[in-house]
């Protein structure tokens, strides 16, 4: 099948989004110098909205605009940051993700003037925050810092930090490398101070059922450790029904060997309790290991938890 002549591709219009869609351009100009790019920048709901995401239901505020452009043939490819992709319901009907690519930095970063690590925080610090993963975790190791509410994009919230509405920031050590700013980081936390999201550090690349070739094209550019972590970690969300309010945190690691394995972690909102289970498995079906470190922390009380928390 022909390699199309131009791919237009949908995206949020933040500049981390956008920075993203030029890894896919650069990757897709390497694999096919001949093809010619397009970006479709798309202001979402959740872009626009800055209180609690919950007030406009959670889950898709990122992504329903993209969806809705490629479904009406406006674009032929979305980029999605899959950590805003919701996985307790299905894709929008005629779509499908084609490639992953290869997973970038999954951990978290603190950033402070001047440069204190997370320990070296006094008490009170006011960390800027909105997220209920992060607050939940901060609540287990530092439960005298202060949180805040704190949305936008990463370069706002960096000026909100400056003008004085926070003393720190956590932010994805992955988004500060896409937009540049790594020099603003004062300390790369490790995955056992702070469990990453669901999907951190993973871009998606969804096209048409029926555009196939668009799908053979952008398909080269998939990463199968990627589509392996991927995998179970979102079978692993699907199965816990987790809402948006819901502190859920975890990731999934493959092996050059071929092992793969999913550690998962579910708190309540004020850090007292956590439910964590971590399982191994060969070459299973990533799906089998999603379901089966789902029914572990189902197993430990995980959806009472889950549905007690207000949404």
């Amino acid at each position: 099948m022909s390699t199309p002549e131009l791919i237009r591709i949908v995206s949020r219009a933040s500049p981390m989004a956008l920075a993203q869609v030029e890894r896919v351009r650069a990757e897709l100009a390497r694999l096919h110098p001949g093809i010619r790019t397009e970006v479709v920048p798309v202001t979402t709901s959740g872009d626009r909205w800055m209180g609690a995401l919950s007030a406009l239901g959670g889950k898709g505020a990122f992504t329903k605009e993209v969806d809705a452009a490629l479904l009406a043939g406006e674009a032929d490819l979305a980029v999605h940051c899959m950590k805003d992709v919701p996985a307790d319901r299905p894709l929008p009907a005629g779509t499908l993700f084609a490639a992953y690519l290869e997973r970038d930095d999954i951990r978290d970063a603190l950033l402070h003037p001047d440069g204190l690590t997370l320990d070296e925080l006094p008490p009170g610090t006011r960390i800027g925050t909105s997220s209920v993963r992060r607050i939940a975790q901060l609540a287990m190791i530092r439960p005298d810092l202060e949180c805040v509410p704190m949305r936008g994009n990463a370069n706002r919230r960096m000026e909100k930090m400056t003008e004085g509405e926070a003393d720190a920031l956590l932010l994805a050590v992955s988004g500060l490398e896409r937009i540049g700013r790594e020099d603003r980081i004062s300390e790369v936390l490790s995955v056992e101070t702070m469990c990453p999201p669901i999907g951190a550090g993973l871009l998606g690349l969804q096209c048409r059922e029926d555009d196939e070739a668009t799908i053979n094209t952008v398909s080269a550019l998939g990463d199968p450790a990627a589509w392996r972590e991927t995998t179970a970690e979102r079978m692993f969300l699907h199965v816990l029904q987790g809402h948006c309010n819901s502190p859920i945190a975890g990731y999934a690691k493959a092996e050059r060997d071929g092992r793969l394995s999913l550690r998962a972690r579910v708190f309540d909102p004020e850090g007292k309790v956590v439910l964590d289970a971590h399982e191994w498995a060969g070459p299973l079906d990533p799906a089998t290991l999603g379901t089966s470190v789902a029914v572990a922390l189902l197993r430990q009380g995980a959806r009472d938890l889950i549905d007690s928390i207000p949404h």
